[in-house]
């Protein structure tokens, strides 16, 4: 089969304005990127406030593997199977960070014939909306630098300033730096460092926030630093709320798309699920609701990470309620789990197989307790058997749930039309009864302790008593009420991310918390992960360039 550049360079695409005339947008509520993107206004999408939302499914995932889960894949064959049983639906994705795209995975807007396009645009550059982001973030830092500079009337102490700067490229060489070197006319040295764009509280702030007025609010809640006396210091204080929000002006309003079938799809956002909430935004999502009856989104990594925090931070934050779950697993993947090696995965195995599905298993009764019904997604791959397919079926069996083949890669939306009729009749049964995990009045601990004992299956939290303290300090401050977003390598339900299956007699490790005031949540990092992940051995950078016919090659 043709790779998924080819297969996206080869899709029909319709205009931009008849994706837009489909879901009855105006066509000067489009604002258009070229042919095939545009983003919707601000206007258009207020005036929706008081139409019915549609039906909300969440994808989801085991913990990834080397072989592949193909989330996004079955999140753009659902949707479109979705469309092809007769229901008005469409997606809702993040945007693909360049960090990844030249770093290990190489793209994400789907594979086969599950794409969404224009494939290299929303891979690449997109709408600009990263640029801006980035943009936004490092303009705060310099404003932070200049007021030093120029005084320090706030009173900063530049030893407590914790406003890192950012950009979208994977880049270890920045994590830990020291900047304003070279004499008295750089400012005054101290250390400071980078994170990756995605994991930038404005980031996440653009993803949560409702309209411009409330992103303006949020940008100002951001705190940038503390004085000696260990009182915070916000960007509003620093008059830097109001430029910032004019930097993400054209940011905040949605991305129109299309799939290779030509249905529609929103790409808006894309905080890492790892590192950060793992969801597109709020806007999208409220407005494809307003638009569609059906709107298919996904979260991040396993459901140990993406869907806790859809659940926990977005639906909570937004008041979003999910009618129904599609949990993806492959049976290379649920192998992988079960022990074998990456080279031995296209042999049969069916122990392993039942094996590795303890980890679909956690995953099933982890959805379960937010009260959500669910349906299990086997992501067909050509080396599959059906001894090993029907095993996963047995398997899901025995917990209530059950589990449809999809080959929407080969197939495209017929190879979702089972998925999709199963997935319609959950979502319209009424059985949902979404419910967060805990609740806004337990303690900042006892919430960490809560998804690390409920989801990790963590027999305890370690914490130092600087890290127990700033969460004490932070709830004396008015912040006890906030969710928490775990920051954990998404490969294993522990810190450890070689601990396949599911594992059970750990403990989670929390190495520092981080107050994210704007966004309105506290992120807590544990074991050995990065919010500037670093380069492989071999990135996908060195296979990505330009062929005769100045076509991009290697971008998956």
């Amino acid at each position: 089969m043709a790779s998924d550049i080819e297969i996206a360079r080869a899709a029909k695409m319709k205009p931009i304005q008849e994706i837009g005339t489909r879901l009855n947008i105006p066509e000067d509520s489009l604002l258009p990127y070229g042919r095939t993107k545009a983003k919707i206004s601000a206007d258009y999408i207020a005036n929706l406030n008081g139409r019915k939302n549609g039906k909300l499914i969440l994808v989801t995932a085991i913990n990834p593997t080397p072989a592949g889960e193909g989330k996004t894949t079955t999140t753009v064959g659902l949707g479109d199977g979705l469309n092809r049983i007769g229901k008005n639906a469409m997606i809702c994705l993040r945007e693909p960070s360049l960090g990844p795209c030249f770093g290990m995975k190489g793209g994400a807007a789907g594979g086969g014939y599950a794409q969404v396009v224009p494939m290299e645009d929303i891979n690449l550059h997109f709408t600009g909306d990263f640029h801006a982001i980035t943009s936004a973030h490092n303009l705060l830092a310099a404003l932070i630098e200049n007021h030093i500079y120029w005084g320090n009337e706030l009173g900063i102490d530049i030893r407590r300033v914790v406003w890192r700067r950012v950009m979208d490229m994977n880049d270890r060489a920045l994590r830990s730096i020291v900047c304003s070197l070279g004499g008295i006319a750089n400012g005054f040295p101290r250390e400071a460092g980078f994170d990756i764009t995605v994991a930038s509280e404005i980031m996440a702030i653009l993803c949560l926030a409702t309209d411009l007025e409330d992103l303006q609010k949020r940008l100002g809640d951001i705190i940038v630093a503390y004085r000696r006396d260990r009182t915070a210091i916000t960007a509003r204080e620093l008059e830097a709320d109001g430029a910032m929000t004019v930097l993400l002006k054209e940011a905040m309003q949605p991305n129109l798309v299309q799939t290779l079938e030509n249905n529609p799809a929103f790409i808006h956002g894309g905080p890492f699920a790892n590192i950060a909430h793992g969801c597109n935004s709020v806007v999208a999502t409220q407005t494809a609701l307003k638009l569609a009856d059906y709107v298919v989104t996904e979260a991040g990594f396993g459901a140990d990470l993406g869907a806790e925090k859809f659940f926990d931070i977005k639906c909570r934050k937004a008041g979003l309620s999910p009618d129904a779950v599609v949990i993806v697993a492959t049976i290379k993947a649920l192998k992988m789990n079960g022990g074998v090696a990456k080279e031995d995965l296209g042999s049969e195995n069916v122990e392993a197989v039942k094996k590795g599905c303890a980890n679909l298993g956690r995953h099933i009764e982890n959805v379960k307790q937010f009260g959500v019904p669910a349906v299990v997604a086997i992501n067909h791959f050509t080396a599959d058997t059906e001894t090993e397919v029907q095993a996963v079926r047995d398997y899901c069996a025995e917990f209530g749930v059950e589990a449809i083949l999809a080959t929407h890669w080969a197939n495209g939306s017929a190879g979702t039309e089972e998925l999709a009729t199963r997935v319609a009749a959950l979502a319209e049964s009424g059985a949902a009864q979404f419910a967060p995990l805990y609740d806004d009045s337990l303690s900042l601990f006892e919430k960490i302790e809560t998804i690390a004992k409920r989801i990790y299956r963590a027999d305890e939290v370690l914490a130092d008593k600087s890290v127990r303290d700033q969460l004490k300090r932070w709830e004396a401050d008015g912040f006890g009420h906030l969710p928490v977003c775990m920051a954990k390598t998404q490969y294993s339900f522990t810190t450890d991310p070689q601990r396949r299956g599911a594992p059970t007699g750990h403990s989670l490790p929390v190495r520092e918390v981080r107050l994210s005031a704007g966004a309105g949540f506290i992120v807590v990092i544990c074991g050995e992960i990065m919010t500037m992940p670093g380069l492989p051995r071999v990135p996908s950078a060195n296979h990505i360039k330009l062929d005769e016919k100045g076509q991009i090659e290697g971008l998956f």
